[in-house]
């Protein structure tokens, strides 16, 4: 059977079930099969109905006399019966299940599993989930009682009892060969998925799952390899020429000193532009470690080579920035450089530009561009597939260059991005302040608005204050959103202007704030985390987050990183009303990467990344942080590539249209 094949296709699964399996991500067979309990109810322990005593939670098995209806004195109906064994007998009794009169016979066998209480002043099983026992099959098929019971994430309509029925049953028939063309030294595939979802005990339980999380890494592994293999087959158009003098030149012409991490990555990228097949870089940086300078060399190149490159930032604002940053970098030399936004367009003298910064808008049929020779693509984790794949057909095989200053855990590294060269620039220029940060807990604040207020009054600071939400949320009272605390920041600082920026408004405004903010007409901010990427303010040097705990470590760094880049000392305050060893944290480390290793550990890839979309795949087994898993898995998704196509079922799987387990968020 074709494992990608939806799940309609599988008895007793129609379409009104497949709609709601749906909100469990379950679309295939193969979802299904992957669709793993995330804990098990031991009902293994069978007791004698005369030794069953009030207050315990047993299992039964015998026969059940006629189910009968009654009513209450009160008019409610309820179901009576008798539980007889060999040693004994037991009354039964369920409320308002009149339909068990019907289902259950006289004398049919039976396994039950409920509390022993009383009833009418006798003890009773009250409310007992029970199961049907076919003759002859006493214990070895029983799927709901007298063994651990797979209890799994649920929805409306979707229970886990239904899913037990369908997923043994699926288990029973389904002639399952092995996935793999190897022995991994783990259990074979099929054993693997009976013991997760229906384990003999708690022991089978690890090594099940440990196999199952090798298959969806290794799915992963594969997936990025291919991608690779693609990519590097990829025809090139044009090889760059690198005039060595000409660099020397423009590294001369900066107004500072690059780093020996800088310099290393500049090298890297160096070698990948002399390569027979377009680069695919990503390079990884701290906020404020110079990556954008790195990027200029890359298209430095290209200019020079007669191609131009397009840079592709997440936000208007970002946008403007880079340009800006551009400009004054290439000042010396003859670079055109442009700007194309969704609020600003360039007519056709965009022809004769070197340098293209811009939105999304770069990617728009509108915009047609030829001799685009790199592609230059900050914070690579904001835009998807498609959309980096729209921008490389702006040229023929363009080299494609990726800037994040999002830390990825070397794990993560290994397993999402396979079918990169990573760089990483992991020193900051030299003569930074570390900004101190500081938890802060609710009871401070007013002692904190003071602080806060005397480093303003003396002229050489300003205030970001950034909060999760623009407006109040009705089930998070007790969180504030940017539009009440800019009122109200209005009333505690007075003294001090105050500007308000968040993702609602339209680019022209957000451009207005942002340059009254920069000029210092504005000393306070009040944003969203709008403000966490890139944004270069040297003179802010006070960064307050509202409701710190709801970020994820590699957030609240970033937005650390809109502080600190002048030359006074610049401060972190992140309030909250429950201070945490892991917020605790921050004021430890100042590296981005320790932080997303430790955020990692503790709450997992979508915490990591904060609540917005951080288009990591959402693992159904495997973890992240198993760096040894996930470095078998490379190893052998390294060998198999060659020999693929020799494995059809593995092949078929790979089909990422067709899987859940690999699409992200």
């Amino acid at each position: 059977m074709d494992l990608t094949l939806p799940v309609t296709r599988l008895p007793g699964i129609g379409e009104s079930s497949a709609s709601r399996l749906k909100k469990l991500r379950i679309h295939s067979i193969f979802d299904l099969l992957y669709h793993l309990p995330f804990r098990y109810e031991d009902r293994s322990r069978i007791v004698a109905a005369s030794s069953a005593q009030a207050g315990e939670t047993v299992t039964l098995i015998g026969r059940l006399d006629t189910v009968k209806n009654a009513y209450t004195r009160h008019g409610k109906i309820l179901q009576k019966s008798v539980f007889s064994d060999a040693s004994g007998s037991l009354q039964v009794i369920w409320f308002n299940q009149p339909f068990l009169s019907r289902t259950i016979r006289k004398s049919s066998p039976v396994a039950l599993y409920g509390k022993v209480d009383f009833f009418d002043r006798k003890p009773a099983l009250i409310s007992p989930e029970y199961e049907l026992i076919n003759e002859g099959n006493v214990g070895s098929k029983l799927i709901h009682t007298a063994r651990l019971i797979p209890v799994y994430p649920e929805t409306a309509g979707v229970s886990s009892k239904w899913l037990r029925s369908k997923i043994f049953r699926l288990l029973s028939f389904l002639d399952i060969p092995e996935i793999l063309p190897f022995d991994p030294g783990m259990l074979k595939w099929k054993e693997a998925l009976w013991s997760a979802h229906f384990p003999a005990s708690y022991s089978d339980v690890p090594p099940a799952r440990n196999r199952l999380a090798f298959d969806e890494l290794l799915l992963l592994q594969l997936l990025a390899l291919l991608r690779r293999d693609s990519w590097r087959r990829t025809p090139l158009t044009h090889k760059f020429r690198v005039n060595n003098n000409l660099l020397d030149r423009f590294i001369t012409y900066l107004p500072y000193t690059l780093t020996s991490a800088q310099l290393n990555v500049v090298d890297e990228i160096i070698s990948d532009l002399s390569r027979p097949f377009p680069a695919n870089r990503l390079l990884e940086g701290d906020v404020g470690s110079g990556k954008t300078v790195v990027a200029a060399f890359a298209a430095f190149i290209a200019s020079q080579n007669g191609f131009r490159t397009l840079f592709m930032a997440p936000t208007q604002i970002l946008a403007h920035q880079h340009h800006q940053t551009l400009v004054s970098l290439f000042r010396p030399f003859d670079l055109k450089i442009g700007l194309i936004t969704g609020s600003k367009k360039i007519d056709n003298r965009h022809t004769s530009l070197d340098i293209i910064v811009g939105t999304h808008a770069l990617i728009s049929k509108s915009v047609k561009l030829d001799r685009v020779g790199l592609v230059v693509i900050d914070e690579q984790h904001r835009f998807g597939v498609a959309q980096r794949a729209a921008l490389a057909l702006k040229g023929a095989s363009p080299h494609i260059l990726t800037m994040t200053a999002t830390p990825i855990p070397r794990t993560v590294a290994l397993t999402l991005y396979g079918d990169l060269d990573l760089s990483v620039i992991d020193e900051l220029p030299p003569g930074r302040i570390p900004v101190k940060t500081w938890v802060v807990p609710d009871f401070k604040r007013p002692a904190s608005y003071s602080w806060i207020a005397s480093q303003l009054a003396s002229g050489q600071s300003q205030l970001f204050v950034v909060c999760p939400f623009i407006e109040e949320s009705e089930t998070l009272t007790s969180v504030r959103a940017a539009t009440v605390e800019f009122d109200r920041l209005k009333l505690v600082f007075p003294e001090f202007p105050t500007g308000l920026l968040h993702g609602r408004l339209k680019s022209g405004e957000k451009e207005k704030v942002m340059e009254k903010f920069r000029a210092g007409e504005y000393r306070i901010l009040v944003t969203t985390p709008v403000v966490e990427v890139g944004l270069d303010i040297p003179a802010a040097n006070i960064m307050l987050v509202e409701a710190a705990d709801r970020f994820g470590l590699a957030q609240l760094h970033q937005l650390r990183g809109r502080v600190g880049r002048g030359d006074i000392q610049s401060y972190c305050l992140l309030f909250t009303d429950k201070p945490t060893s892991r917020l605790k944290a921050m004021e430890q480390y100042n590296s981005g990467l320790k932080l997303a290793e430790l955020d990692l550990k503790l709450r997992g890839p979508g915490e990591l990344y904060g609540t917005a979309q951080h288009g990591l795949p959402d693992l159904k087994v495997a973890d992240y942080g198993d760096l040894e898993l996930i470095e078998k898995s490379r190893n052998c998704a390294r060998n198999l590539l060659p020999r693929l196509g020799e494995y059809p079922l593995l092949r078929s799987l790979l089909k990422e249209d067709k899987i859940a387990l690999i699409q992200p968020n």
